[in-house]
């Protein structure tokens, strides 16, 4: 996953003057209309809801009367631009984001081309006896509506244009308004490509200017027969109330527990890889961390020999109040992550306690109370709480109240089998991660298929082409000739 520093310094510097100039250029020119900007009403680049569903209507007809190998050929391209132009792709999410690391946000578009399954992951069902034959397949929905979050904005327009092509449909994207540039350039390239290759315009299509009505549109539209949201609990909501079939990655506050037979040294190391990639931004990624009391101090200092930076009490106190702030009324009251400071590197983080550290630093940590907001908000940013716990029991407790119910994600560092049951029937997330970062519950330093959409609301989990299909049975009666009758 690491990626070589003098290449990256080289690509952003040949990069960044061509980004600048691409975002007032017709590839990024996101303002105007289709009359005045001729890229409007093709490659995936449309003004209206309206026009985008009809166009991803139309290519999903096409799509339709074309066989499986013709899927495959599109995913094969989408596959090929997300790797070969990366580093452009990536720097320009950078640019304009201003989140994340760069390097991750490269790595991100390579390993989504490498390891996102295509039409391989469809398979048929035969059944056959004396009164006939029974065929299972996977038929497409048609046109589906995706929300795509700003913290991967290209990556996960990426993943999912993959797996729902690959299952049949097309997808009109309304993508977060802080990452639609790098998102429409990602878009009119795909398109571009498989026109030429294949003859179908707009399999990809996205709203340009996207807003909160924009995405209302899309969940009211007659002509979308399924929503695929990846955001946080307001968006995911939306979705569940739409009428609509919704396919849901929703929040996540993902949990460690550390027991006293943990690997120590190993455990740090995991969690500073996890919790640090793309300077946490990832759903899946260690937020909070429980450690049973007797190895507490021998964790900390397994922290600091792995190179995180720990603050004091006085420091974690100035980090919360520079970092969090309270949003929302009554019920909905609750802390969240201020955007000056989200996604941010960890000098950043460090500047805002008056705290210098060396820019290779990854993470920051400290030690909190339980109900701390750090551990109960899924803050997005490279500074992990840790909180000492009497027990492993008392430690998987504190866990389930953090995670808050979203089964998204759970870590255990343990090397007691019995207890990483225990952990797992208590959490009951839909990634359970043992003795490893993050990351490897989606394939990248462990097994698996990789996916940045996550569907715990909705019990799909991690989401396949299969996700994005209907069952259907065909059956043919009797008259069929049967061997050995």
């Amino acid at each position: 996953m690491q990626i070589n520093e003098t290449l990256i310094r080289s690509v952003v510097e040949q990069v960044i003057s061509q980004v600048r100039s691409q975002a007032a250029g017709p590839g990024l020119n996101l303002s105007g209309t289709n009359s005045a900007n001729p890229n409007r009403g093709h490659s995936g680049l449309f003004d209206n809801v309206d026009d985008a569903v009809a166009s991803a209507r139309t290519a999903f007809e096409q799509l339709q009367q074309r066989p499986i190998e013709d899927r495959k050929k599109i995913i094969d391209i989408i596959r090929r631009i997300s790797i070969s132009q990366c580093e452009e792709l990536g720097t320009m999410e950078m640019e304009e984001t201003k989140i994340g690391r760069l390097e991750h946000k490269i790595a991100k578009l390579k390993t989504l081309g490498e390891k996102t399954p295509g039409v391989e992951f469809l398979r048929t069902e035969c059944y056959s006896g004396d009164r006939g034959l029974a065929v299972i397949e996977h038929a497409p929905f048609g046109v589906i509506g995706a929300i795509t979050p700003v913290t991967h904005s290209l990556p996960t327009i990426t993943g999912n244009a993959v797996s729902m092509i690959a299952g049949g449909n097309t997808l009109v994207v309304n993508p977060h308004p802080s990452g639609r540039k790098v998102a429409a350039e990602g878009v009119r390239r795909f398109n571009q490509a498989i026109r030429a290759e294949v003859g179908i315009d707009n399999c990809i299509s996205l709203i340009c200017e996207p807003t909160l009505e924009t995405a209302q549109q899309l969940f009211k539209h007659r002509k979308i027969a399924l929503i695929c949201v990846t955001g946080g609990p307001a968006v995911a909501r939306a979705a569940l109330n739409s009428g609509k079939r919704a396919v849901v990655a929703g929040p996540g506050n993902p949990p460690v527990v550390v027991d006293e037979t943990a690997d120590l040294d190993l455990a740090a190391r995991c969690i500073i890889q996890g919790a640090s990639y793309d300077n946490n931004l990832l759903c899946i990624a260690e937020k909070e961390v429980f450690v049973v009391n007797s190895v507490f101090d021998a964790m900390m200092d397994a922290m600091s020999r792995a190179g995180a930076v720990r603050l004091n009490e006085s420091q974690v106190d100035r980090l919360t109040a520079a970092a969090l702030q309270v949003v929302g009324e009554g019920a909905d009251k609750h802390h969240a992550a201020r955007k000056e400071l989200l996604g941010q590197d960890a000098s950043k983080l460090a500047e805002a306690v008056g705290l210098r550290v060396d820019p290779s630093v990854e993470l920051l940590y400290g030690e909190t109370s339980e109900d701390h907001p750090f551990v109960q908000t899924e803050q997005m940013m490279p500074f992990v709480p840790f909180v000492r716990c009497s027990s492993f029991e008392s430690a998987v407790q504190c866990a389930q109240k953090a995670e808050h119910g979203y089964r998204h994600t759970s870590i255990i560092h343990s090397r007691n089998v019995r207890n990483m049951t225990i952990m797992a029937r208590a959490m009951d997330t839909t990634l359970f991660v043992k003795n490893g970062p993050c990351m490897a519950a989606l394939g990248l330093g462990g097994e698996g298929y990789l996916s940045f959409s996550i569907a715990g609301p909705t019990g799909e989990g991690v989401t396949t082409p299969l996700t994005f299909t209907r069952e259907r049975r065909c059956s043919l009666i009797d008259d069929l000739f049967i061997l050995g009758r």
